[in-house]
């Protein structure tokens, strides 16, 4: 590539701004634009998995990470009654190179953002910026915003490449794809919080309980607290036969007795969850959605990244370490090819195919269906766990996966 290439990316989330990163890495003059006015520390916990940590150590940010994610020991599956059903290493405790992490997302989010404005300059992330259209031509694309409040129209941008990382409900996406509709609904609802606890098991444990239409998930994500005190994120799932919440109810404070009554039995002695949930000031509420996989990502100097491309189900806590790795793929692609063209639908060859097979495993509980099928088999609890489901058949669901979803130990490690 003779001249410096430009590229304009659309969302600051965490897809967005390792993006920006990977892009800036190889080059690229990036600039990122986002449609709230402040980017601030917010959300509940999310997962790392060891290839997307890998690709942010290859950024740099190893040392700033571990200061601020808690490295995930173990993964462990439960019945409804506390019942253990699974249990794995995770991490470097698996053997891993690099570590899962348990972490804030908007700890995260804040860490990328301050390392694109310590190497892109403060001006590389404009916020206020809310896409509204753009303009596609042979080469380049023109990309137009307003202040999402006033309506005011706040600029018009040039650049070699959009790149939309604009997330489930995706501007870019939309055009493209202008008769999708809103996003698809599960038939299941998703309450998140955060609360100050009592550790459970070795302090640095992800459990997940129950089976598809009721569900409890739990970990740790602050490497700062100590002793037997942690800050916990939780995720309560049921089914439910209403409707979809209207997109203005999404990430709204609820009412926990909507759904607390429904594991007001579930103290398994090592976690009291009705105390957890009960602890909790501020509860959240998301309809489990997901979308169909699509034909194509990219036309001409335009492609879609994490959730604008591919919204899958927060099963195997893969969403973000997905939206990383879409990144580092965009980045490797346009050191290789030589056009921005040739470089998005190579881009868009390494990732549709892959993450496809993601959002459909997903929708049939990926590693979790071990849960489900031990429900089905044993719904008033067992004796013995190998009277339900053998070692064999549990071992293959949850390897598959790993294999599905680009961490398998033994490729990671080796690549």
């Amino acid at each position: 590539m003779s001249k410096t290439k430009t590229a304009i990316i659309v969302g600051g989330g965490i897809g967005g701004l390792v993006t920006a990163l990977k892009l800036h890495s190889t080059g690229v003059k990036v600039r990122v634009f986002e449609s709230v006015e402040n980017i601030r520390a917010l959300g509940v916990g999310i997962n790392l998995l060891p290839h997307a940590v890998r690709v942010l150590t290859e950024l740099g940010l190893a040392e700033k990470l571990g200061k601020i994610g808690l490295p995930t020991a173990e993964l462990c599956y439960f019945n409804k009654f506390g019942q253990q059903i699974w249990q794995e290493p995770r991490g470097v405790n698996a053997g891993y190179h690099y570590p899962q992490y348990s972490i804030h997302r908007g700890r995260l989010q804040m860490l990328l953002l301050e390392a694109v404005q310590e190497q892109l300059g403060e001006d590389a992330v404009l916020t206020n910026h809310h896409l509204t259209s753009f303009d596609s031509f042979s080469d380049y694309t023109v990309a137009h915003f307003k202040n999402k409040k006033t309506g005011e129209h706040v600029g018009s941008y040039d650049a070699d490449m959009l790149i939309a990382a604009d997330g489930i409900h995706s501007v870019v996406r939309k055009y493209f794809y202008p008769k999708e509709g809103d996003p698809i609904f599960s038939g299941r609802i998703l309450w998140r919080g955060l609360a100050e606890a009592s550790s459970f098991l070795t302090g640095k444990t992800m459990i997940m309980a129950g089976f598809q239409d009721q569900k409890f998930v739990a970990y740790p994500v602050d490497p700062e607290t100590s002793g037997d005190r942690a800050l916990i994120n939780w995720i309560a799932e049921l089914a439910i036969d209403e409707e979809m919440p209207s997109r203005a109810d999404w990430n709204r404070k609820i009412d926990k007795e909507k759904f607390a009554p429904a594991f007001a039995d579930w103290d398994f002695g090592w976690l009291n969850v009705p105390r957890l949930i009960r602890d909790t000031n501020a509860v959240y509420e998301f309809p489990m959605v997901d979308r169909d996989p699509l034909p194509a990502w990219t036309f001409g100097s335009v492609t879609l990244l994490g959730d604008a491309a591919h919204p899958m189900y927060p099963i195997g806590s893969n969403g973000a370490s997905q939206a990383i790795l879409d990144a580092e793929e965009l980045g490797k692609a346009m050191k290789e090819q030589p056009s921005v063209k040739l470089a998005l639908k190579a881009y868009e060859e390494m990732r549709l195919a892959a993450t496809a097979k993601i959002v459909r495993s997903n929708r049939k509980n990926g590693p979790e269906h071990v849960m489900q099928i031990v429900e089905e088999r044993a719904p008033e609890g067992f004796d013995g766990l190998n009277d339900v489901i053998s070692q064999e058949e549990l071992e293959d669901i949850t390897g598959a996966y790993k294999k599905i979803a680009g961490f398998d130990k033994h490729t990671l490690n080796t690549n």
